[in-house]
C-alpha cells in the first residue's frame, strides 16, 4: 500500500462525475460483450398475446428486445423476467415531449417508473430516424431528449435507463470509404449537440444499419455476399484506400464510416448501438434479393458475427450490441411488399428460415466447434472445402491421406475439419460459420482418435500449428467464444490493467 497526497484545486472536482462515467462506461460494455436482441413491429395485425411473445422469446434465446411503443402489456409481461428492454417513443411523441418538460415527465412515470424494477427497461430509444424522417425537427429532437433525462434524474432512474435517438445510415453522405466518411453537414449542428448530450449522460449512438439497401442502392459496386457476410476472395475483398483496412462485409464498414464520422466532430469514446438490422425474406417481382435464401445467410452471419465480441476494423476491442429487425413482419405497412417481410417467427411461433445460430448456440460449454451439417449438398460442401483450404487460409494438411484426420475419408469428415480450422482463426476477425448454409456451430467435441479439433476455448489445440491471428481485445460473449477458466483468469487480469491505466490516465489528466 502506498499513499499519494495530491493538491487538487476546487474546480477539478467539477470534471469527476465525467471521469468516473468514462471508466464506467469502459468497464460496462468490456465486461459484457456484445448480445443480439430483437424489435418487436407495431403494425402485426394479429400480433400474439404478450405472454406468448416472451415464451417465444425465451425459446429462441432472445435476452434483449426493443419496443416501438411503450406497449404496457409486453411491459408487463416483461416483468420478473431476466430480458432487458429498449422502449420506443414514437415520432409522433417526440414532437410533443419536445415542447413540454412536463409530459416528458408524465411518460417517463407512466411508461419507465411504472415498471420499474419489475422490469429491466435499460433504455428509451427516442424516436426512429427523426432527423431522416422529419424536416427540421433537430431541435426538438434534442430537447426532447433532454426533458426525458432530466425526468429520469428526478426519478433517481438516469444511471439505468440511457436515452438515446436511432438514426439511419442516411445522416453520412458518403459511407464509402469508411475513412473519409462525415455527417451531412446541414445536420451538423444537431448531431453535435447529440453527441453532446450521449457523452454527457454515458449514453450510446444508436443506428439503423442495412446492407440490404446499401447493396440495391449500389447498383452492383459490391459483390452480394460482401453484403451478406459471406467469404469474399482475395482479390474481391473491400479494402479502405487511405486506411489500407479490410472489410469482409459491408455491416462493419457501415459501422466504421459512423465512427469517422464520429471523430470528424472531434468525439471519442462513444459507443454504437445497432438498433436494428436484417434482411427482407420475400418480395414484389422487382425486388429479387428479397429471399428466403438471402435472409437465412444474413441473419444466422450476422449473429455470428455480432456474439464474435469484437468491433469493426478501425475499433476491434468495440463490442457491437446489435438488434434484429424483426420479431414478426409488420403486415400492416405500406408497399413495397418487402416492407411487410422482415419477420424472422410467424405470429404462431414457428421460424420463417432455419435460425440455427440462435436455436443451436452454445450456453453450457466452453468449446465450440464449426462443423459440416449431416445431409449437406455435397457438392455445396466441397465448394466450401475447397474455398476453406485455399483461400479460407485453413490448415488441411491433417486430412491428407496418411495424417490423423484423414479418415473416415468422406466428404463430411473433411469439409467438417476444414471448417472449424478456417473458424477458429477467423471468428475474431468475422470469419462465420456458414458455407451456404453448410455448417453449423456445435459444443460436441468431433474430435476422434488422434485427430484433434481445434475449439474455440480451446485455441491452441489441434495437430497442426496454425498462423497467430491479430489480438483483437474482444469482451466476453453472451452465447459463444466462453473461454476456458485459465482465459477468464488471464481476461480478468487484463480487464483490471485496461481499466487501470485508464483511470490513471484520466486522473493524471486532471493534473495537468
Amino acid at each position: 500500500m502506498f499513499e499519494v497526497d495530491v493538491l487538487v484545486n476546487w474546480k477539478m472536482h467539477e470534471k469527476w462525475p465525467a471521469v468516473i462515467s468514462f471508466l464506467m462506461s469502459a468497464m460496462v460494455f468490456h465486461v459484457r460483450g456484445a448480445f443480439v436482441g430483437i424489435n418487436i413491429g407495431s403494425h402485426v395485425s394479429s400480433l400474439p398475446p404478450a405472454s406468448d411473445v416472451v415464451s417465444m422469446l425465451k425459446q429462441y434465446e432472445f435476452t434483449h428486445v426493443r419496443l416501438y411503443n411503450a406497449n404496457a402489456q409486453l411491459l408487463k409481461a416483461f416483468a420478473n423476467s431476466s430480458t432487458e428492454v429498449m422502449v420506443g417513443i414514437t415520432n409522433e411523441e417526440v414532437l410533443t415531449i419536445g415542447k413540454s418538460p412536463s409530459a416528458a415527465v408524465t411518460w417517463v412515470n407512466k411508461n419507465v417508473a411504472l415498471h420499474i424494477p419489475a422490469t429491466n427497461i435499460t433504455a428509451i430509444a427516442v424516436g426512429s430516424e427523426v432527423l431522416t424522417s422529419i424536416p427540421n425537427a433537430g431541435p426538438i429532437l434534442i430537447r426532447a431528449m433532454k426533458y426525458l433525462h432530466k425526468a429520469l434524474v428526478a426519478a433517481n432512474l438516469n444511471l439505468q435507463v440511457k436515452v438515446s435517438t436511432p438514426q439511419s445510415m442516411d445522416v453520412i453522405l458518403m459511407s464509402f470509404p469508411p475513412s473519409t466518411a462525415t455527417f451531412n453537414s446541414s445536420l451538423n449542428s444537431t448531431i453535435y449537440q447529440l453527441l453532446q448530450f450521449l457523452k454527457n449522460t454515458n449514453s450510446y449512438y444508436m443506428l439503423n444499419v442495412y446492407p440490404y439497401y446499401g447493396y440495391i442502392k449500389g447498383n452492383g459496386i459490391f459483390p452480394l455476399d460482401y453484403a451478406l457476410f459471406q467469404p469474399l476472395s482475395v482479390n474481391r475483398q473491400i479494402v479502405d484506400p487511405n486506411t489500407l483496412l479490410h472489410y469482409n462485409n459491408m455491416f462493419d464498414a457501415m459501422l466504421d464510416a459512423t465512427y469517422h464520422s464520429i471523430r470528424a466532430l472531434n468525439f471519442s469514446g462513444i459507443h454504437i448501438v445497432v438498433t436494428e438490422t436484417g434482411w427482407p425474406w420475400a418480395g414484389g417481382a422487382n425486388e429479387p434479393y428479397a429471399t428466403k435464401q438471402n435472409a437465412e445467410m444474413y441473419v444466422n452471419n450476422l449473429i455470428s458475427r455480432v456474439l464474435n465480441g469484437s468491433g469493426p476494423p478501425s475499433e476491434p476491442t468495440k463490442p457491437v450490441n446489435t438488434y434484429v429487425y424483426e420479431l414478426f413482419s409488420e403486415d400492416q405497412k405500406p408497399e413495397p411488399l418487402s416492407e411487410k417481410n422482415w419477420g424472422v417467427l410467424s405470429t404462431k411461433g414457428s421460424a420463417i428460415y432455419r435460425l440455427s445460430s440462435l436455436s443451436s448456440r452454445v450456453t453450457g460449454s466452453s468449446v465450440v466447434y464449426c462443423v459440416a451439417k449431416d445431409g449437406a449438398d455435397p457438392g455445396k460442401l466441397q465448394n466450401g472445402l475447397n474455398w476453406a483450404c485455399g483461400q479460407g487460409g485453413a490448415n488441411c494438411s491433417a486430412i491428407q491421406p496418411g495424417q490423423p484426420c484423414f479418415l473416415p475419408d468422406n466428404i463430411i469428415n473433411h469439409a467438417s475439419y476444414a471448417f472449424n480450422d478456417y473458424y477458429q482463426k477467423m471468428q475474431r476477425n468475422g470469419g462465420t460459420c456458414d458455407f451456404e448454409g453448410t455448417a453449423t456451430l456445435t459444443n460436441t467435441n468431433p474430435s476422434h482418435g488422434s485427430c484433434v479439433y481445434t475449439g474455440s476455448g480451446n485455441p491452441n489445440g489441434g495437430n497442426w500449428p496454425s498462423p497467430p491471428t491479430p489480438s483483437l481485445t474482444p469482451g466476453p460473449s453472451s452465447f459463444s467464444n466462453f473461454p476456458s477458466s485459465s482465459s477468464k483468469l488471464e481476461a480478468g487480469a487484463v480487464s483490471l490493467l485496461l481499466v487501470t491505466y485508464a483511470f490513471l490516465s484520466a486522473f493524471f489528466l486532471l493534473l495537468t
